[in-house]
């Protein structure tokens, strides 16, 4: 029987250097980074209490998102992929 292929998401990728400074150093999957992401979003209070779809970016989070100061929750996957490599 053939091994079964992992699906995208739980295919390791490396991190660049932004996106390591929020979900660690070494390979992670996408959705492992998808969700370090947003446990960094709720412990650091991120989330615009307007519009909980909208991600304030801090210090961290600002060259991951190419320097924009907020994103909403589904620009935020395009550019993490920009990060995982």
């Amino acid at each position: 029987m053939a091994e079964k292929k992992a699906n995208a998401l739980q295919q390791p990728l490396t991190p660049s250097p932004q996106l390591a400074a929020v979900v660690g150093s070494g390979q992670v999957t996408r959705g492992d980074a998808v969700s370090k992401i947003w446990a960094y979003i709720k412990q650091h209070n991120l989330q615009n209490p307007a519009d909980k779809r909208e991600i304030l970016a801090d210090d961290k989070l600002k060259p991951v998102f190419d320097g924009k100061a907020k994103v909403s929750m589904f620009e935020m996957n395009k550019h993490l992929a920009k990060h995982l490599k």
